[in-house]
């Protein structure tokens, strides 16, 4: 049995597309969608129309990730105030970009289970952890944060994504793997990722395929979109971390959020305060 897995397109079509051209040409059983299709990004109608054409053509299956979440809450919740509505500006971009489709994420399962045939070759795959999709599995996390209801039982692989980062541990006897991201890696590596599964011999083998696209053209089509003009400051961030293959965000919340919400901090300087930084060496 072969499987292919891949997670976390964040709207980036180009890079989607040459995941999709390679695992199509690999010919697996099953392919499997774990999560983030959507958001971050320029592409989100683009990218979920030509999922969907998958899943009627090929039988795709997908996961919910938080953005699928995210997505789904906006559309329920309107900003709390103005500022909240410049701090979500680019998520209330997609959510207008892929509103006629958005019924179709809510159709979307948390989990999916296979198997190759026998009762020791079920795997499990989710976008965090069972914990919830935004509980993601890195190389640093704690064991015990794993053992305390994170994982799931009788299972001969867990497969996981969110964190934007490939990686394969081993907890107890599980292999975990997390399939990295297709288009907005956080590991250095401007390059995309997903995983190839193979059942062979009684046992389930992978790897974890890194592969080069057109980023000229997702730069163009970050800048020419929209996303960035209309997706509020934040947007300008998110566009550094595609650029840079490095995760930000959390550096901005820790720097300036609070400052931000509790009004002494103008949204925009702080974002602009914060990519100055980026650029100035150390001392």
């Amino acid at each position: 049995m072969k499987v292919a897995i891949f997670s976390d397109v964040q709207a980036n079509l180009p890079a989607m597309e040459v995941a999709v051209a390679r695992i199509l040409d690999w010919s697996p059983d099953l392919v499997i969608m774990d999560g983030d299709l959507v958001n971050r990004g320029p592409s989100s109608l683009e990218c979920l129309q030509l999922f969907e054409r998958l899943h009627r053509e090929h039988g795709w299956l997908p996961v919910r990730g938080n953005h699928e979440t995210w997505m789904l809450r906006c559309q329920r919740e309107a900003p709390r105030d103005a500022l909240d509505a410049r701090m979500r500006a680019f998520a209330d971009w997609t959510l207008h970009q892929i509103a006629p489709a958005l019924e179709t994420l809510n159709q979307w399962p948390d989990h999916l289970c296979f198997h190759a045939g026998s009762e020791t070759s079920w795997v499990h795959v989710t976008h965090g952890t069972m914990r919830g999709n935004r509980h993601g599995v890195t190389a640093g996390l704690p064991d015990e944060s794993l053992r305390d209801g994170a994982l799931p039982e009788d299972v001969a692989l867990f497969v996981t994504a969110h964190t934007h980062r490939p990686l394969t541990r081993v907890l107890d006897g599980l292999p975990i793997l997390n399939v990295g991201s297709v288009g907005s890696p956080f590991d250095g590596d401007p390059r995309g990722s997903y995983a190839l599964l193979e059942f062979h011999q009684g046992r389930w083998q992978w790897e974890i395929v890194r592969f080069d696209y057109d980023r000229e053209r997702a730069r163009r089509t970050f800048l020419d979109s929209g996303f960035i003009e209309q997706g509020g400051p934040l947007a300008h961030i998110l566009y550094e971390e595609w650029h840079r293959a490095q995760l930000l965000m959390p550096q901005w919340r820790e720097r300036f959020e609070a400052q931000v919400l509790a009004g002494t901090l103008a949204l925009e300087t702080a974002v602009d305060s914060f990519l100055a930084e980026l650029d100035t060496p150390p001392d």
